[in-house]
């Protein structure tokens, strides 16, 4: 029964690297997702990051003894090896949670401290990742799109990034040409993750290039009028953290975060928002744009057609 179904997991991995590395290949991509949840026996998706692929089980219910599923994992990973041509040795496997949008925010948690980070190409910009220690690596693959985007309109702009995590659109904006780009975040980790990926880039300018480790939710509500011209929101779709002065809720809370952004931005400024929260609704009319135009479509990429469960829109002051 086994071989059976690892016999359709070959077959389609074959047939889905075979499209997806041609496409990547012409276009010079090293980090993209081969494969993603297409089989139910096999709830997996799996990333080339370079020379090493990341993959991600997902939690799902089966009757499997843990025996069975240790084996089920190995002979997956065996042929995983095989058919994408990547040693064993450089095969991560983390177990991603199916979890209420409640507790979203502990994908960003510490799962393992081996600290190995490995640096990696994208958009002719170098980005450090990690495979081992959290559920996420350091670099969103699915907005690769959206920060070429920030990048190609970032020329002699003010840039805010908010819940920047590791700071790649940050990376992208700065090498575009930003006049200044400020990067805020909750964690002291993650921004001085961002710090080292301005660093590997030679991105090094301290009065324009600031970190700011607070709460996002607080620090919106200081901004002055006209004090950016690109501001880039992805905030997590709900957050508790102890540091925080209160929980946030993306649907509920999105429209006076937006709000407070537009505040923030010059005439003609552009906000880029998105969100991760599958049953998102967005309060066009509690929200003060000029125009909202959608770009989930325009910013999805050919590894994740089809597949992506996120919202992404340019929202005009």
């Amino acid at each position: 029964m086994l071989e059976e179904k690892l016999k359709m997991f070959e077959n389609r991995l074959t047939k889905v690297f075979k499209h997806r590395s041609k496409i990547a290949a012409r276009r010079g991509i090293g980090c993209y997702r081969v494969y993603e949840n297409d089989l139910p026996e096999f709830p997996l998706s799996i990333d080339f990051y370079e020379d090493k692929l990341y993959v991600a089980e997902y939690l799902r219910r089966h009757s499997l003894t843990d025996d069975e599923h240790a084996i089920w994992l190995r002979e997956s990973i065996g042929l995983m090896s095989k058919v994408l041509a990547v040693d064993q040795r450089k095969i991560f496997v983390k177990q991603r949670k199916k979890m209420s949008h409640r507790s979203a925010n502990t994908q960003y948690e510490k799962q393992d401290a081996v600290q190995e980070f490995y640096t990696v190409a994208e958009g002719g910009l170098k980005f450090l990742v990690n495979l081992s220690d959290y559920l996420d690596t350091g670099l969103f693959l699915d907005h690769r799109l959206t920060r070429q985007m920030v990048k190609e309109e970032a020329a002699g702009k003010r840039v805010l990034n908010l819940f920047c995590y590791t700071g790649s659109f940050s990376v992208y904006a700065a090498s575009g040409g930003a006049k200044a780009v400020t990067s805020v975040d909750l964690s002291k980790p993650y921004l001085q993750w961002a710090e080292d990926n301005f660093r590997i880039n030679l991105l090094k300018n301290e009065s324009a290039f600031q970190f700011i480790h607070g709460d996002v939710m607080q620090y919106v509500q200081t901004l002055k009028p006209a004090s950016f011209d690109i501001i880039v929101l992805d905030p997590p779709t709900f957050s508790n953290s102890k540091r925080m002065e209160d929980f946030m809720e993306i649907q509920k809370d999105h429209a006076a975060l937006i709000n407070n952004c537009l505040y923030g931005l010059s005439a003609g400024g552009v906000l880029y928002f998105s969100t991760n929260f599958t049953r998102f609704v967005l309060d066009e009319h509690k929200i003060k744009a000029t125009s909202i135009k959608d770009i989930t479509k325009a910013t999805t990429d050919f590894d994740f057609s089809g597949k992506l469960k996120r919202w992404c829109y340019k929202i005009y002051k």
